[in-house]
């Protein structure tokens, strides 16, 4: 799957940089790497990469500037690798369209398998089949084009949100449990992320419901997982 593959790698600790390229270099990744946000951006621009690696804590611009920036165009997977291990840093980073976040220091073949994850999130995120439009409230989600409408205005949703709609919308009525979510979209070592799945069915809500706070498509089983109704 790694064979060539954009990756975009931002850091702005030479050895890391110099170490993700090796590494993901000989598994076949064709990578650019940028060490400020400014560059990321430009970088990003010019080779429209598959996944992003970004790094919070840069020089010029902070890597949640960086993010917004990318997915004012890009529903790219991006990953942050980030020293900062408050929960609140996470949370922030996840609600500003993060599709994970891996804490310094890491092991080299756990954030490989992230990256993978997100790699393969991404490519099912425009691949298309026949399915149906479905109609709920005020939007409208095509599961063939994966695209999202709200009151006929395109709604931006990352890879991450996409999956996590898809799996709810396919199983239209039924309750999907959190365990059975996580493992969809994020693989089988995040079962018990369940803080995950908040941050972005908060952020699924926030763009597709009317009052998010009392949400009426998008329904929380307390406990037992979600469920989508129209």
């Amino acid at each position: 799957m790694s064979a060539h593959v954009r990756v975009l790698v931002v850091d702005d600790e030479p050895q890391l940089l110099r170490a993700l390229r090796i590494n993901l270099n000989a598994r076949g990744f064709a990578v650019t790497t940028a060490s400020n946000g400014t560059d990321a951006l430009t970088a990003a621009a010019r080779t429209d990469p598959q996944v992003v690696v970004l790094d919070l804590g840069l020089p010029d611009l902070d890597g949640l500037t960086v993010l917004e920036g990318l997915r004012g165009w890009t529903n790219v997977p991006v990953i942050v690798l980030s020293a900062r291990t408050d929960a609140a840093d996470k949370v922030a980073a996840l609600d500003a369209g993060a599709d994970d976040y891996v804490t310094k220091p890491f092991g080299m073949e756990e954030f490989l398998a992230r990256l993978r994850a997100a790699v393969r999130r991404g490519a099912a995120s425009v691949d298309g089949s026949a399915t149906p439009v479905v109609e709920a409230g005020g939007f409208v989600v095509d599961l063939a084009a994966k695209s999202v409408t709200r009151d006929g205005a395109p709604v931006h949703l990352t890879p991450t949100e996409w999956g996590i709609l898809e799996i709810l919308v396919r199983n239209e009525g039924k309750l999907v449990g959190q365990r059975e979510i996580l493992t969809a979209v994020w693989g089988p070592t995040y079962v018990t992320q369940t803080n995950y799945l908040r941050v972005y069915l908060a952020s699924l809500r926030r763009k597709l419901e009317d009052d998010p706070t009392n949400p009426k498509n998008l329904l929380t089983e307390s406990g037992m997982g979600y469920r989508f109704v129209r």
